[in-house]
């Protein structure tokens, strides 16, 4: 059955004294049950060590942690009910896949008949059923990975933690394995914390993101909320790919008929209450154009054919602007173009604090 999630306050402190480092700074979240809740953020920005508190690997310095209501804190890891899948797939070299799969059940004396059919109902889950009298060596990559959530699955967890299982596979394989873990996660409904640096997988897999930084939560929401209204522009330039770009400048003119005026160029945009601003713009919501009347002008630098999209670099007085074009289109490096944007997707932030504004 499905548990809930409580992280109230959660700190972690390493060393002490003058030596002492701060990796996680009062992180709240609830996850209900049956939820995908991703943690995604750069290297060092605290997400493991937070997978790994969940887990009992690490004891908090501080806060509460509660999986299906139970305080958790200072239990050992098996007493946890959860299950974990890592980067390694860290299989038993020496046993087949049925043995890998079946050794948490074996060790909980789970008898081999109840065993073997749960083996078996995994195995079919997992399309990976005639495969399991082979060995780890035996197996691609995205078979091991397969067998590894095999192993979590079979013991029918509270909650699965999920440590960057998709990092050592190809970049196909990893589209693969991410359309298996969100089937995996439909039909089993087990509530699931997933760590990642990886924005595609965050927007792809979870029901929400949670996004770090610096050890602090910037945001938590579901894709869609974090992809239309991020609360900062460390959340924003983060999430989206290519990045969001940005346009600093200063409003002078509030309102619907307000003007966004900045280095090389200016906007007719509806523009805030306030003086210094930052104005982001995703790829596909900035237009190259070929009216000479356009003030806002740059050189082509660089295009990016992706097959179902083109990707257009221009440069410009205030940086580099990545554009969204049709896969047809025929700019060539080296052309001059104008640049307008819709009034109907702007992302204002204060100059000053990064913070959001309308």
């Amino acid at each position: 059955m499905a548990a809930s999630l409580h992280i109230a306050g959660i700190r972690k402190v390493f060393g002490s004294g003058d030596k002492a480092v701060e990796v996680l700074k009062k992180i709240d979240i609830e996850v209900a049950p049956g939820e995908f809740l991703i943690l995604v953020g750069p290297s060092g920005c605290g997400k493991s060590t937070l997978l790994n508190i969940i887990a009992g690997l690490e004891d908090p310095s501080e806060g509460e942690l509660r999986i299906g209501g139970k305080n958790v804190i200072g239990m050992a890891p098996a007493k946890r009910d959860i299950a974990m899948v890592f980067q390694s797939y860290a299989l038993y070299p020496t046993m087949s896949v049925a043995d890998n799969i079946g050794f948490a059940l074996e060790m909980r004396k789970v008898p081999k008949a109840a065993r073997d059919k749960r083996i078996q109902e995994v195995a079919v889950m997992l399309q990976i059923e005639h495969l399991l009298d082979r060995k780890p060596a035996q197996l691609s990559g995205g078979q091991r990975q397969r067998v590894a959530m095999g192993r979590a699955l079979a013991r029918d967890p509270q909650l699965f933690l999920f440590d960057e299982p998709l990092s050592n596979l190809d970049a196909k394989l990893r589209v693969e394995m991410r359309a298996e873990i969100k089937r995996l996660h439909h039909l089993s409904g087990i509530t699931s914390v997933y760590v990642t640096h990886d924005q595609i997988e965050a927007m792809t897999l979870g029901t929400r993101i949670a996004v770090m930084k610096g050890g602090v939560l910037q945001q938590i929401g579901t894709p869609d909320d974090i992809y239309r209204r991020p609360v900062n522009m460390y959340v924003a330039g983060f999430i989206g790919s290519p990045n969001m770009n940005f346009i600093k400048g200063r409003v002078e003119t509030v309102g619907e008929q307000g003007k966004f005026i900045f280095e090389g160029g200016s906007l007719d945009l509806n523009c805030p209450n306030a003086k210094d601003v930052t104005l982001g713009q995703r790829p596909e919501h900035i237009h190259l154009s070929d009216d000479p009347a356009v003030t806002w002008r740059g050189e082509i630098v660089l295009v990016e054919p992706t097959g179902a999209d083109t990707y257009v670099v221009v440069k410009t007085a205030v940086g580099l602007m990545t554009v969204r074009v049709a896969p047809n289109s025929t700019v060539k490096v080296g052309e001059q173009t104008g640049m307008t944007v819709s009034s109907r997707h702007n992302h204002w932030f204060d100059a000053k604090t990064d913070l959001r504004l309308i």
